[in-house]
Order: structure tokens, then sequence, then C-alpha cells
């Protein structure tokens, strides 16, 4: 199969779809990998490691789309990228589809078989292409939650793990998942309070094992979440539907009653976000304030630390990209997980909540590839 990887477009987007190693290895297996020129140079990954991997150097994005059978990307393809895409192509990415129609109807107006990383499961239900990113976003919400808080970013003017004879921060996580888990080790690694709601007692009960009651977990009713979110100083959204838009958690009356200079992330903006106050940022301007409170919202948070992450998300996605570089569309067959990703294939929409929510006739994949 000839697979291409583009260089991302999307603001401060520095992450890549493949590393040398991971080209190295398709290429090991038969396959021809077009690399667009300097995909990878912003990150430490040269044309001349790619070339060495065995990889074919091209000079435009347009050229990848044209040849390749499959493409590999990180972020969900922007307009552009979509009507560039064709019938019968493969389209291995990040989508998150829920808040975006113009991307749905993009994508299934063009014909492309188009499989989400962030809905492929394993054999327990986990979402192991979303893990790596998840874990690099809850790290990275409180390293921009502790700077945001700083009062030249706008915020209370308050350190996040205080110093002797001043109180921490109070960080409230609202989510016991993947992301929230990273949160709270870091936070609580900063010496800030930290709290984390949930509503299934079960987690709980695992958190509070797993930090040996130095965090505070309580169920997320919405009398406790007023009640917390009121005395914080740094909120973290760290909540998930798989495929589905982000529950809208705090209301914008939260946000009017907290205290001027709080800080509120949303790491789930990438569907939709969980607050009712979030709207996407970008890393080149990643804050505003809404009632004084300090909302980042950047919809590609691991960007930031671009490097990192793009090892991280190919040591995951790397065995899935192969498999459907080795078998096409029979990889879907052979593997309920990454059938669970195939989200738009041959214009049919084949993830059912973004069916329902976008207004679309929802075709069960298995159905859909029969067609």
């Amino acid at each position: 199969m000839i697979v291409g990887v583009t260089k991302e477009i999307k603001n401060h987007e520095y992450r890549v779809g493949l590393t040398p190693e991971a080209v190295a290895e398709l290429v090991a297996n038969g396959h021809q990998v077009l690399v667009e020129q300097n995909a990878g140079a912003a990150i430490g990954f040269d044309d001349g490691q790619y070339q060495a991997a065995g990889g074919e150097i091209v000079t435009s994005a347009g050229e990848v789309f044209a040849r390749a059978q499959m493409v590999v990307k990180v972020k969900e393809p922007q307009p552009d990228e979509c009507r560039q895409l064709r019938p019968g192509q493969l389209l291995f990415t990040y989508l998150h589809l829920a808040p975006d129609p113009l991307q749905t109807e993009l994508l299934v107006n063009s014909g492309a078989t188009c499989i989400a990383y962030e809905t492929v499961t394993d054999s327990r239900g986990g979402l192991p292409l979303l893990a790596p990113m998840s874990e690099v976003a809850g790290r990275l919400a409180v390293q921009a939650g502790a700077h945001h808080l700083e009062k030249a970013q706008g915020g209370r003017g308050v350190l996040l793990g205080g110093v002797p004879g001043v109180a921490p921060a109070k960080v409230v996580i609202i989510g016991g998942g993947v992301v929230g888990t990273q949160a709270a080790t870091v936070a609580l690694g900063m010496g800030a309070e930290v709290t984390v709601l949930d509503r299934s007692l079960p987690r709980l009960r695992q958190l509070d094992s797993e930090f040996g009651g130095r965090l505070t977990t309580l169920y997320s009713s919405t009398a406790t979440l007023t009640e917390q979110v009121l005395t914080a100083d740094l909120v973290i959204g760290a909540v998930l539907i798989p495929g589905a838009a982000a529950p809208k958690l705090l209301t914008r009356e939260h946000i009017a009653a907290m205290r001027e200079g709080s800080v509120v992330v949303d790491v789930a903006i990438d569907q939709g976000g969980c607050f009712a106050t979030s709207k996407a940022t970008t890393h080149a301007d990643p804050t505003y304030l809404v009632d004084g409170v300090v909302h980042y919202c950047v919809a590609n948070m691991p960007g930031a630390v671009a490097r990192t992450a793009t090892q991280a998300l190919n040591n995951a996605t790397m065995p899935y990209t192969l498999a459907l570089a080795n078998h096409g569309l029979a990889a879907l067959q052979r593997d309920a997980g990454l059938l669970n990703g195939l989200n738009v294939h041959a214009g049919q929409v084949t993830q059912q909540a973004v069916a329902e929510l976008l207004g679309y006739r929802y075709c069960e994949p298995r159905q859909a590839l029969a067609q």
C-alpha cells in the first residue's frame, strides 16, 4: 500500500502522523511511504531521517493526497485537506466529528473511509489511541492552569503549591479517567490541594487507593460540583463520552459565581467542551475571560509538547496503521476494536453518536462496509 503523511496545518500543530521509526516499520513490511517535505522538521525529525528510513520525500501535501492510498495524520483534516480526499482512500487520524458539522459534511462528501483514533477500542473497551494524548493533556492541563493563575497572565496571583505558612491552591478535577488521573498526579506533585469528582464510585475507590488518601474524592452531584467549583482556584474539565459531544457540566451561572482570576481548563474542548462558556482557542491565543474567570480551551493541547506527544501517539497507533496497510478494509473486519474507529465510509456516517447529533442516517459499520 502507498501510505502518506502530511505536515499538519492547524495553528501551532507540530506533531506528525508518522515518525521515521514508524516509516521504517511500514517499509520493512513492503509498503511505500510518502512524506511531505518538512513534515516533522519542527520537532527534530528531518527529511534525511525519513529518507534513511525508506520514505520518499514529496514537495506538497497535494501530492501526498493524490498518490497515497492511506493518509495518516494527527489532527482532524482542515477543509482544504478534506476536499483532497477521494472515494476509496483511507484516512487515519483524530476526527472529533461531533462538534464539527462542516468537517463531517466534507468527509461524507469525499467518499473516503475515515477512521478516528479516538473511537478505536481495545479488548477491554478502553480507548488505546486516545489514552496517550489524554495522558499528555492531563499533565499539561495543570502546567497551563498554574501558569495562568499567575497575576501577569490574568489569574488570581496564586502559587499552585503555596509556601510554608500560605495555603496551596485548590484544584478541582471533574472526571476521574485518564486525563483526570494524570492531572491529579501533577497537581499533587506541585503541592496543590486536589479534589476529583466523578459519578463512578468504583473509580473513586480506585483513585483513593492509588493516591493513598492524598486527594479528596467526591461523587459528582449537582450540589457537590457547585460547592467545589465556587471555592476552586483551578478547575480542570476532564470528562468524555466516546465519539459524542461532551456534556456541559459547568453552567454560565457557575462561572459567574467563581472567584475573579480563577482558571478553568477545558480538556474536553475537542468534543465541544464541558463548560457552557467554553470556545476553542489556539496556542497562539490560548485564553479569554468570562466574568473575570480565565478560560484555557486550546483544542490541540498536546501540540505544545509535540515531540513527546508524537512519539507517544506513534507507539499506540503503529499496530493499527500496519494492520490497515497490510490488509486494507479487511483489517476492520478482523478487529472489532478497529472497526469501532470507523466514523465515515463511502458517504455513510458509521458512528451512531455523530449521526444522531448532526442529523445523519446512521449506518452500522459492517453494513456500510458490505455495501
